[in-house]
This record gives structure tokens, C-alpha cells and sequence, in this order.
């Protein structure tokens, strides 16, 4: 199963540091593949280096898209971490 959905981040700092790491680690709990693409750049959502690659700020759309078995649920819990403000 594959799923997409396009996130804006509300972190005050956007994916960096913390919540960078915080996405990482949730990511790596699910058994799909994980990728976030930000306009022309597609990352691997497991590596934190990747995600800090990509300069998500505060205010900037995501797509992440997840393909396995979990896909959705793994979705899901990413969402919940890219809509915390205070992260």
C-alpha cells in the first residue's frame, strides 16, 4: 500500500533539531518505506540527516508518502508531529 499527503509544518523552527529528531524516530518505528519531498528534493524520512537536508522552516509544505504495510498508520503518526507548534 502506498500513501501520500501533503503536511505544513507549524513547528515554530520547521524540522530542525528536535523535531527533526522526533519525525526520525517515529519514523523508524514503521516497518514502509518513508520519503518527504520539498519541491524538486525527495529524502529518506529515516535518516535525520536527510531531513535536515531539506531546510523545512516554519510555514513550508511537505509530502511525505510511506509505502508497506503501515503506510497509513505511519502517515498518521507523522502528521501529528509535523502539526505540533511547539515542538
Amino acid at each position: 500500500m502506498k500513501v501520500k499527503k501533503k503536511m505544513r509544518v507549524r513547528a515554530k523552527l520547521g524540522l530542525h533539531a528536535r523535531p527533526a529528531a522526533m519525525f526520525v524516530e517515529a519514523a523508524n518505528k514503521f516497518i514502509s518505506k518513508i520519503r518527504v519531498r520539498k519541491d524538486d528534493l525527495v529524502v529518506d524520512g529515516k535518516s535525520i540527516l536527510n531531513i535536515l537536508m531539506l531546510g523545512v522552516e516554519c510555514g513550508d509544505e511537505i509530502l511525505v508518502e510511506a509505502e508497506g504495510e503501515d503506510a497509513h498508520q505511519a502517515v498518521e503518526t507523522l502528521q501529528e508531529i509535523v502539526d505540533k507548534e511547539d515542538v
